[in-house]
């Protein structure tokens, strides 16, 4: 069950709450608290060990990670399941986390937050410049891809469902594809 407190919030305000803010974003200003299902954490899992095995093979691509904030603007800090950083906007081995969007975000359905992947934290992610998103939907075991065509585009202008057969590939990390009949068997 997601629980949102009832006073708006700034991105300075909320990256200073004490406590573990794991499971805990700002969306509009709104505190938002939710925990994963576990299908939800399962296949977020998975792709992040794929993400993160392709880019051992391939270290001078970029980096996969998980579970840091990223500080979209004043009002939005989201915590993606997932995400890529191409090796020119690599993460400092100190830091914060996230200053703007990764370069492709992974948000996996979850009961209590699909309504804000799908809606406000997509067009947040947009706004952002985020070059790719992937809405990875558990119930209909397919992936929502949002990107830019190119870097330039100020909108995700393309959109597409993938499902198993097909295998899911992106420009933004080159040569990587990922099975979705094995994603969706977790």
């Amino acid at each position: 069950m997601a629980v949102t407190a009832p006073r708006r919030l700034t991105a300075d305000e909320f990256v200073a709450l004490p406590g573990d803010l794991r499971f805990t974003q700002l969306i509009d200003g709104a505190v938002v608290v939710d925990s994963p299902n576990t299908r939800h954490q399962r296949v977020a899992d998975w792709i992040l060990y794929q993400l993160m095995s392709f880019a051992e093979e391939h270290p001078d691509l970029g980096e996969a990670g998980s579970g840091l904030q990223a500080r979209l603007d004043d009002r939005n800090v989201f915590v993606p399941d997932v995400w890529w950083r191409s090796d020119e906007r690599r993460l400092p081995r100190e830091g914060p986390g996230h200053v703007g969007p990764p370069d492709l975000v992974v948000e996996a359905r979850s009961p209590t937050t699909w309504r804000y992947d799908v809606h406000v934290k997509k067009s947040r992610y947009e706004a952002a410049g985020t070059p790719e998103l992937w809405l990875v939907d558990t119930v209909a075991d397919s992936v929502l891809v949002f990107r830019r065509s190119s870097p330039t585009e100020p909108l995700f202008d393309l959109a597409l469902e993938v499902a198993a057969p097909e295998p899911l590939t992106t420009p933004v990390v080159p040569g990587f594809a990922l099975d979705l009949a094995v994603l969706f068997d977790r």
